[in-house]
């Protein structure tokens, strides 16, 4: 199991998509549930509906499942880390660690933007990984969407 871990704009659905990756995505799962990617009013259900998915996929012994969301603080991650603790499962972190100022650049371009206000608040909420959350591993990925680091756990 893999959690994207970043910024709107860090790159997470680029990352995917650049590897023919079909993660289970906050966004999508928006748009199939409220008809709208913007829709901010179901989180709750958005994201109890991401957990039955991988709860589901871990079920049905799918190799590699990749959650893809912002996942910026612990407490956003601990649901996803205790199923794929129930199942026994490897789980990795996949963070992008990119430079608030450079996130705001790419969300100009976006499609969907995110206030800057709301991305400020949101950069210094977030909360680096650690393998003391659960994680087995947990790979840095940089501006560029190359690898820039890597942590073992146990």
């Amino acid at each position: 199991m893999v959690i994207a871990i970043g910024l709107p704009g860090a790159g997470k659905s680029t990352w995917f998509r650049k590897h023919s990756i079909e993660p289970i995505s906050s966004d999508g799962l928006r748009v199939l549930l409220a008809d709208d990617v913007d829709e901010q009013g179901y989180q709750e259900d958005i994201f109890r509906a991401a957990r039955f998915l991988l709860e589901l996929r871990l079920r049905m012994g799918r190799p590699v499942t990749c959650i893809d969301a912002t996942n910026l603080l612990a407490s956003h991650r601990r649901g996803f880390i205790e199923i794929g603790q129930r199942h026994d499962c490897r789980i990795e972190a996949l963070f992008f660690d990119v430079p608030l100022e450079i996130c705001l650049q790419r969300n100009v371009g976006r499609n969907r933007r995110v206030p800057e206000d709301v991305m400020r608040v949101m950069a210094q909420a977030m909360a680096r990984p650690t393998v003391e959350e659960g994680f087995h591993r947990i790979t840095v990925v940089g501006s560029i969407g190359e690898v820039a680091g890597e942590a073992a756990g146990s």
